[in-house]
């Protein structure tokens, strides 16, 4: 059993520094604004004895990191209570029930009701309650104490539902109301330039009025600066650019940015640490701690544009996990400005490979696993002499994960032909009843080792125009990916037909997959997957976007289904059917 006590350490913490005051506020304000803890009346009694120690700023601050949160009532009127520029984003966001709704109206300044007044969600019982209150709301000129004594009677009180708690709303007579031009007219502003129109010109000491004397001033002035060549622009209107040193940050679950101070908010708010946002941009440091949960320090950050946020930050931030469930709920961190050594700046072509370094780059990897490979299957075969069986089966583990690491290179080379428009296909008819059955025997010892059968059945006289190393390479890694990802007892059935022209091939989806959505599956990445036996090495993510990409050099395509992944390619002659096929 687990107790959270992080209400009774921030009661009991010491609030008489200013800043003591302010990060106690803080924290109780998010405590129970996020129902992390309960607006007791102790908490509440001490947010309104802080609120005279906590600057107005910081108070807009927590009112506005409410947004996304559930405050309880007792929390809302707290902030009611407060100046309209700090109460308006909790009371445009609130969430309470009818009850608690009629209970606050009539302790709102008319500007809190108008706020919600504003809303579109409120339930109607609120909404005939704020009805009630617009005589009230919108009187010039009247007392506090004319409105109490007013006649009452011509306005019914107005209940929130059946038994609920009444508003009797304070009628308003004829005498309680007063013309707008009045009103003015009694403001000293108003009153002191009525005087100056009504009364005559007077004139200067020197017998000239007093509007030549101002423009005479204006042409010495000019004259002066004209030859001076002191231009005053510059001065009057130059102001010192202004330039955030540092910024907090929170986001929630997904990576998004949901809570800035230090900085505006408008250029950082709903930026994502998976991906690069509108006019701002983080390196890969972020998004990789984020798949991993884990924390990073001095990532990258470029923001655009000319507020104080923009230009370069090195942010870092810390995982924040739920105390009870141990669920994972974002990120916690801080930016700072880069030092005078360091750069922020986020390169586009660096680390980008072009295609002539990329194939370079597959020549290196694939020759030194071709050598580990040889060297392996000598030693399991003994070609070099008489090795222990413990040896032996070590070997034949290396061969088989160089193997693998080879197709993965050969799928890194065949993606880098494909973006570069270099990939060398030629025109053949590929039977597919024997490919697919061939395919199928060199899956099966995979299909074993994950408990899983393969169903497979095809058209016998159905013919593949296509190359055909390039399309048992594409059936057989899509097939793969998909045995490589079922549970055991699970059946993947394959079922490939004629149709318009094309050679349609439908496969079952993974139970394992059925969690993603479509275009989901293009996403997942090696990490996920990196424990599961005979999964790919770079990943099915990978693996089905090279697919997709390979279909389409081969005049086809790939649909993701959320029952299946139909694969369609260019059909060819088929003698046993009497007709043709073509692309």
């Amino acid at each position: 059993m687990r107790f959270d006590d992080s209400l009774e350490t921030v009661l009991s913490a010491d609030m008489s520094t200013p800043f003591g005051a302010q990060s106690a506020w803080r924290q109780l304000v998010d405590l129970i604004g996020r129902g992390r803890a309960e607006a007791t009346p102790e908490a509440i009694a001490r947010l309104r004895t802080l609120r005279g120690a906590v600057p107005a700023a910081v108070r807009a601050a927590s009112a506005r990191a409410l947004a996304d949160a559930t405050p309880p009532a007792a929390l809302v009127r707290v902030f009611t209570e407060d100046d309209a520029a700090i109460a308006a984003p909790v009371l445009r966001t609130a969430r309470l029930d009818e009850r608690d709704w009629i209970g606050l109206l009539p302790g709102l300044s008319s500007v809190g009701r108008s706020v919600l007044r504003h809303r579109r969600d409120l339930p109607a019982g609120v909404l005939r309650a704020l009805q009630a209150f617009g005589s009230v709301d919108f009187v010039l000129g009247a007392s506090p104490e004319a409105l109490a004594t007013v006649d009452a009677g011509h306005e019914p009180a107005v209940r929130a539902s059946e038994g609920g708690p009444a508003i009797e709303p304070v009628p308003v007579s004829e005498s309680s109301f007063a013309s707008i031009a009045s009103i003015a007219q009694g403001l000293p502003v108003v009153a002191e330039a009525l005087r100056q129109q009504n009364a005559p010109p007077t004139p200067a000491a020197d017998g000239t009025f007093e509007i030549a004397d101002l423009v005479a001033r204006l042409d010495a002035f000019h004259r002066e600066r004209d030859e001076n060549g002191a231009p005053i622009q510059a001065e009057m209107f130059a102001l010192p650019p202004v330039e955030a040193r540092g910024f907090q940050f929170e986001t929630d679950a997904s990576g998004t940015i949901r809570w800035i101070e230090g900085v505006s908010r408008a250029p950082l708010i709903g930026l994502s640490l998976d991906q690069v946002g509108e006019g701002a941009a983080i390196d890969g440091v972020a998004s990789g701690a984020f798949r991993r949960r884990s924390g990073f320090a001095n990532a990258r950050l470029v923001v655009a544009g000319t507020s104080d946020a923009a230009g370069q930050w090195r942010i870092s931030a810390a995982p924040v996990f739920d105390r009870a469930s141990g669920r994972f709920t974002g990120y916690r961190g801080s930016a700072r400005r880069p030092r005078v050594e360091e750069s922020a700046e986020l390169s586009r072509d660096r680390g980008r490979a072009g295609p002539d370094a990329l194939r370079q780059l597959v020549h290196e990897l694939r020759t030194p696993a071709n050598a580990i490979a040889g060297f392996a299957e000598m030693i399991e075969s003994e070609m070099l002499g008489p090795v222990p069986p413990v040896y032996r089966g070590r070997a034949g583990a290396i061969r088989d994960q160089v193997h693998a690491l080879l197709g993965a290179i050969d799928d890194i080379d065949m993606a880098a032909r494909i973006d570069t428009r270099a990939l060398d296909l030629r025109q053949d008819a590929v039977p597919l009843a024997p490919l697919l059955a061939r395919i199928v025997g060199d899956l099966a010892p995979l299909a074993d080792l994950r408990s899983a059968t393969i169903d497979c059945h095809a058209a016998p006289d159905l013919v593949i125009a296509g190359d055909d190393r390039a399309v048992e390479r594409l059936i057989g890694r899509l097939l793969a990916t998909l045995v490589a990802s079922t549970e055991a007892g699970e059946r993947i059935g394959v079922a490939a037909r004629g149709e318009d022209m094309q050679a349609v091939i439908v496969f079952d989806r993974p139970r394992s997959l059925a969690a993603y959505a479509a275009e989901g599956l293009l996403r997942i990445d090696a990490e996920a997957e990196a424990e599961q036996v005979g999964a790919p090495l770079l990943g099915t993510g990978f693996a089905l976007r090279l697919a997709r990409n390979l279909a389409g050099e081969l005049g086809g395509s790939l649909t993701l289904g959320d029952a299946a992944l139909t694969l369609r390619l260019p059909a060819a002659v088929s003698a046993g059917m009497g007709q043709a096929f073509s692309n």
